[in-house]
């Protein structure tokens, strides 16, 4: 707590004291009911972030104009006196921890999911991005439907003025005590502001006065209605990285026009829709790299500022606050990976703290993007309470968990969690499998922060971990029940000639960094001789491959059969991968450019493999040759040989992660989390091959019953 003293220190926001300098900066979770009300999910999400210590809680996108204007399917609402009910619901369900607690109030605009025709905009411009759910219908040829645009009358804009009036002045009915105007990001207020996209020319538009003059008339007009004192917040974004938007000198005069009409605090957010990385700042981000914005906009106001993006770690947090460089700290994703950071940092347990590693896949990609609800790649229990870790079991039992990726250390974690004596059998050296290969691929580092985590958790927690071992069928018989985890594997699909000199991927992608704790310190690294390198594949090995080898000056090149190479990869990060392919870079990123550009070959295969030289066939039955030093094969399929030993011989064994099906890291997490949950006593396997529990007791009897 003495090395924390900045982190826990109070500070005022208007006219509420804040415990904390922790902010949960506003992220929707698309949970709410179908109707914009808020649902006992909402309730559990925000209150398990009051109970983890977070002293001011935003709750994110919340529309002002249901029928106009909703983010997502299921974001919430406040555009009718009924909601208020629920919303003092959730504002309670937060003050029972002692957090303050705001609304964050958006109208979408033009990336409205709802309504599904026509797009709300400042202006006529109408651009697609693909990174939204305002695409309304797309499919397997990745093919859309535009919406059309409706321009916003001069009266439309002045009416506007009402719906956030009035709904903040439902929040406050409701209890809670601010309200945040987001204005960052593309939305629709962000484009009334924005230089970029704001071209009218009536009031509303053209110079910062008139561009400004929509949020400081709602200002005005909450003030007015929920009184002078109330503390309003407003989200804009600083620097929106694209030619003609704003920039930190605008920015600076924003704030200060913000803070004379009574704004009660800033929070300082980044780009807009047209440039995502720097917005949604995936993994290849350092932490701290939006500093800047906050420490120079200080120079120039007194309220306070809250800034966010890729923060982390508490030390650097408390550095940041000491320095005066930030007020309060805004984690979004940090506090979905782990609610109970502010806790954990209270209490010195730092090593504890599951840090977020920006993958964008259960918080975006996986869930917004593809209009389900938030959840967390390396936190099932995020917006799932049916996934926490809270009951132990009555009967423990022996688990065999055969493979130590995250699925099996996620598995063998929450088992033993439970009460249950859990082995793990790792053929490599080391835990960690198919997401140590991060490792090698510059700006992917992250990915080793969980790798860690799970691994000191593995350690801590005293689970039995046999290295170098293949378990055999008659040692696994001993175990009640076992979990094969063995991941994926490469293959080289047929082709003809030179098969043979196919290289895995794995062993071009095994870290040599054997300063590493973990590091088994026999793993060697192949090294490729020559510079032209075929990778054929496709997915996260093929992706991840071709960025290190690249990195290393190799002239790359990838041969997929799909319509576009890495369809499955989380969009945003796919979309600062193929700047880095083409020798430049996304937004406030400035990475040491690749020697050669990365070739990619869609919809071809390769053909025939001769000495140096190979050649492809695409979909109109061109043939053509490329010419190679090395050939590496990125594609995967379930490594199941074990899996297939053990239910031959009986065995009770439940299959999880790649060794189902190649997917992500997501997907491998949430597997081990959920077996690991469902292991009881009087096991028993559903005609699915599942293993399950919570059956009613008279089910379990006439089962059981001999």
């Amino acid at each position: 707590m003495e090395k924390l003293h900045s982190l826990f220190e109070p500070i005022w926001i208007g006219e509420i004291l804040v415990p904390n300098r922790i902010c949960h900066v506003p992220t929707i979770t698309s949970s709410a009911h179908i109707d914009g009300s808020v649902s006992e999910k909402n309730i559990y999400h925000y209150s398990t972030l009051a109970k983890g210590g977070t002293g001011f809680i935003v709750v994110g996108g919340t529309s002002v104009d249901g029928k106009g204007g909703r983010s997502t399917g299921n974001n919430l609402v406040a555009d009718e006196d009924h909601y208020i009910p629920g919303l003092a619901r959730l504002a309670e369900s937060m003050h029972h921890y002692g957090a303050k607690c705001a609304v964050q109030l958006q109208h979408p605009g033009r990336p409205a999911a709802l309504p599904r025709k026509g797009k709300i905009t400042s202006n006529d411009r109408a651009d697609p991005i693909p990174w939204s759910q305002s695409r309304t219908i797309f499919n397997a040829d990745a093919d859309e439907m535009r919406k059309t645009v409706h321009v916003l009358t001069t009266d439309e804009v002045i009416d506007l003025v009402d719906l956030f009036s009035d709904a903040a002045w439902r929040v406050m009915q409701a209890g809670f005590d601010a309200v945040e105007l987001h204005a960052a990001h593309g939305y629709l207020l962000s484009q009334f502001m924005s230089p970029y996209f704001n071209k009218r020319n009536d009031r509303f538009g053209g110079n910062l006065e008139n561009r400004l003059r929509l949020p400081l008339a709602i200002v005005n007009s909450i003030q007015r209605k929920c009184g002078k004192n109330i503390p309003i917040v407003i989200r804009y974004s600083v620097d929106e990285w694209i030619p003609g938007g704003r920039d930190l000198a605008e920015s600076v005069e924003v704030a200060k026009e913000f803070e004379q009409a009574g704004v009660a605090a800033l929070d300082l957010s980044q780009s807009i829709q047209e440039r995502p990385g720097a917005s949604f700042d995936p993994m290849y981000y350092p932490e701290g790299w939006t500093i800047y914005a906050s420490e120079e906009i200080k120079k120039h106001v007194k309220i306070p500022i809250i800034n966010s993006h890729s923060l982390r770690n508490p030390e650097y947090c408390e550095q940041i606050i000491g320095e005066g460089k930030i007020d309060i700290v805004g984690l979004s994703r940090q506090l979905l990976a782990d609610p109970y950071w502010p806790i954990k940092a209270k209490y010195g347990k730092i090593r504890a703290i599951r840090r977020c590693i920006s993958c964008l896949t259960g918080c975006w990609s996986d869930s917004i993007l593809a209009k389900k609800e938030v959840t967390c790649a390396i936190n099932p229990a995020c917006n799932n309470k049916q996934l926490t870790l809270i009951r132990k079991t009555g009967s423990p039992l022996k688990v065999a968990v055969v493979g130590g990726g995250p699925a099996g250390m996620e598995a063998a974690r929450n088992s033993l969690e439970r009460g249950h004596r859990v082995t793990i059998f790792e053929k490599s050296g080391e835990l960690g499998g198919a997401i140590l290969g991060c490792c090698m691929v510059n700006g992917k580092e992250k990915m080793k922060w969980y790798a860690d985590w799970i691994r000191y958790q593995i350690a801590d927690l005293g689970i039995e971990v046999r290295l170098r071992t293949i378990p055999t069928i008659d040692e696994l018989r001993l175990f009640d029940i076992v979990i094969n985890a063995t991941g994926a594997k490469s293959y080289v699909p047929n082709v003809h000639g030179r098969k043979d000199v196919v290289i895995p991927f794995e062993e071009i992608m095994a870290c040599p960094k054997v300063s590493c704790e973990f590091h088994p310190q026999d793993l060697k690294t192949l090294k490729l001789e020559g510079t032209k390198i075929v990778i054929w594949g496709d997915h996260y090995a093929a992706a991840d491959t071709a960025s290190y080898l690249a990195s290393m000056g190799k002239e790359v090149t990838i041969v997929t059969e799909h319509k576009e190479f890495g369809s499955s990869l989380e969009v945003i990060h796919k979309y600062v991968l193929f700047k880095r392919f083409q020798q430049t870079d996304a937004e406030a990123l400035s990475s040491k450019p690749f020697k050669y550009p990365v070739k990619i070959y869609t919809n071809s295969k390769i053909d025939e493999i001769k000495e140096n030289e190979l050649f492809l066939i695409d979909k109109s039955f061109n043939r053509m040759n490329i010419p190679y030093d090395h050939v590496v094969t990125g594609w995967t399929r379930p490594n199941i040989d074990l899996y297939q030993q053990m239910k031959a011989a009986g065995i009770e064994v439940v299959n999880i992660g790649d060794s189902v099906k190649p997917r992500n890291l997501h997907a491998a997490v949430k597997d081990g989390t959920t077996i690991g949950l469902t292991i009881e006593d009087n096991l028993l396997f559903n005609p699915n091959g599942y293993p399950i529990n919570g059956l009613p007791l008279d089910v379990i009897g006439q089962i059981l019953k001999s």
